[in-house]
């Protein structure tokens, strides 16, 4: 087993991360995963350079669950693995999509698994059933390949693809509840806000959009000082601050007003 993450792997990484657990690296260039925890407390942890192995082809995205019990991985081979985290051994197999799937995200109860793909579509796993064949459901609409996720903490989900626009969805409904379009590029990184009122959202530009959830309307568009393609975006816990990743490492805060009217969807 590897004991750390190389600089290769590091570079090519999609990393996914949950407070006081770990970070787990994937990357375009390898078959396998690297679990490495960033924390010396944690003395739990069964092996700080567990490698999961079952991956075909090269590994795309990956996600712990919001209780950092089980880790999802995706990739080329068009397969989706659940693992667990302290065992490294892989529990599930999803199998349905037709195509690479490059994102993934799980619903804050952690019941369900939500994974994008480069066939253009969405699909929610139900995790709840406790046999093998996990039942799962589409979301269709995108035009092009799905290349973001994310959940919201009351449930909403939202996509982003190729076709440079972003859904949000009620997936216990598999309704589209609003379609959000004015990227100029594809969408590279979603993120909704605490309370859900606004949604921010990076291009494969230099460039990030702050969107109304409710009306679909762009509120600001976030160029100054962005010298470089914004490759991640994310609020802080209170909603307060956005902070963009790119080469240039800019930060860009943001004053909240309003409250959401938005009632909590399940």
């Amino acid at each position: 087993m590897a004991r750390c993450c190389s600089q290769a792997q590091r570079m090519a990484a999609c990393m996914a991360g949950r407070p006081g657990v770990g970070s787990c690296c994937g990357g375009w260039v390898a078959t396998q995963m690297v679990l490495c925890p960033v924390s010396r407390q944690l003395s739990t942890f069964p092996d700080p350079g567990l490698v999961p192995a079952g991956h075909q082809r090269s590994v795309e995205t990956v996600s712990f669950s919001p209780d950092s019990r089980q880790l999802a991985s995706g990739g080329w081979d068009k397969r989706v693995m659940l693992w667990d985290v302290q065992s490294g051994q892989m529990l599930r197999l999803l199998v349905g999509h037709r195509d690479s799937i490059q994102s993934s995200d799980f619903s804050p109860t952690v019941n369900c698994l939500a994974t994008g793909s480069w066939d253009s579509t969405v699909r929610i796993w139900d995790l709840r059933t406790g046999t093998p064949a996990v039942s799962h459901q589409a979301l269709e609409g995108h035009s092009g390949n799905i290349s973001c996720l994310c959940y919201s903490a009351s449930g909403l989900l939202a996509s982003g693809s190729w076709d440079k626009t972003i859904h949000i969805w009620k997936p216990t409904t598999s309704s589209l509840l609003i379609q959000l379009k004015g990227h100029v590029t594809w969408v590279k990184s979603i993120a909704f806000s605490p309370d859900e009122l606004w949604l921010a959202s990076a291009g494969y530009s230099r460039m990030v959009k702050v969107w109304d959830c409710n009306t679909g309307k762009c509120l600001e568009t976030l160029k100054q000082g962005v010298l470089d393609v914004a490759h991640t975006c994310a609020f802080t816990p209170d909603g307060k601050i956005l902070v963009s990743g790119a080469a240039d490492q800019t930060r860009r805060q943001i004053s909240r007003t309003s409250k959401s009217p938005r009632d909590p969807q399940t």
